[in-house]
């Protein structure tokens, strides 16, 4: 577990805007996502792509979920065309609360081995409440050194993994997705509604307050240390593809526990390789 907290709260931010080793990232997501950031973003955010940057879409869902990790010496390079270094200080934000790209992308640098890196606490409707300067239009930056990194340093699961696991009962498997999509009663991006069997439903929404805010750490302990009790103690985190989840990661790691396995694929690649499905209808 870091030492740094994996959040920002937009007032803690205001006055690090001059520091010269701030790196802010934009990770809004949508067809119009960089146009939006060309048309507004907290003053010298650089945007990073979800689909081309953080993930490295493949022909198949099937295999490897709707957004895969990218390979780390790709990612390596986005580093280095964004201007990052392992000593800048990273600051994330989108507009879903840091549950969609933002978290994504915590996690990604996380998991290159940087250090400093946090999600702004209420994304950028927190920095608009708080009257951080804003800017439009492209930024310059200089690109920084490629860094080299040989493996992602927090742990992942597979596909095969999460199926043995479940069928030993050694692993507890979330689920943050909404309760009506783990459910099965509808499933708005991917092809089959329902669940993996075994899994538990802990929506990423329960991470938040009601002003979309994460919850204090000492109220997340307690919340997941009751609702994990009795249960086995290894995690892996899914969602739809392996996004929402790195938000219950930093919940977790907010509240002390160690950083559980991350199931990139999740439900996109499950529910598409005939593994038997359950639902709760």
């Amino acid at each position: 577990m870091s030492t740094i907290s994996p959040v920002i709260s937009a007032s803690e931010l205001k006055p690090l805007l001059n520091d010269e080793n701030l790196v802010i990232l934009d990770a809004r997501v949508g067809k119009e996502a960089y146009h939006t950031y060309l048309e507004k973003h907290i003053r010298n955010a650089r945007f990073i792509d979800l689909d081309k940057d953080l993930a490295e879409i493949g022909e198949d869902a099937a295999f490897g979920g709707r957004h895969p990790l990218p390979r780390i010496e790709k990612f390596a390079e986005t580093l280095s065309r964004l201007g990052i270094s392992k000593d800048s200080h990273i600051v994330i934000y989108d507009d879903k609360n840091g549950s969609n790209a933002g978290a994504r992308a915590w996690w990604m640098l996380r998991a290159f081995g940087i250090e400093n890196v946090r999600i702004l606490d209420g994304g950028i409707q927190a920095a608009e409440k708080s009257e951080i300067e804003f800017s439009s239009g492209k930024q310059s930056f200089e690109a920084s050194p490629l860094m080299h990194q040989e493996n992602w340093i927090f742990p992942l699961a597979y596909i095969e993994e999460v199926e043995s696991e479940l069928e030993n009962h050694t692993i507890t498997v979330i689920d943050v997705r909404d309760a009506y999509r783990y459910k099965g009663e509808s499933e708005p991006i991917d092809l089959v509604a329902g669940h993996i069997p075994g899994a538990i439903n802990i929506p990423f929404s329960e991470n938040l307050d009601e002003n979309g805010n994460f919850l204090k750490p000492e109220i997340l302990k307690e919340k997941y240390t009751q609702l994990l009790a009795g249960k086995p103690e290894g995690l892996i985190i899914h969602c739809g593809s392996g996004v929402t989840a790195c938000h219950t990661i930093i919940a977790l790691e907010l509240a002390g526990f160690k950083i559980p396995n991350l199931y990139v694929g999740s439900w996109s690649e499950w529910s598409r390789r005939d593994k038997e499905i359950a639902k709760d209808v």
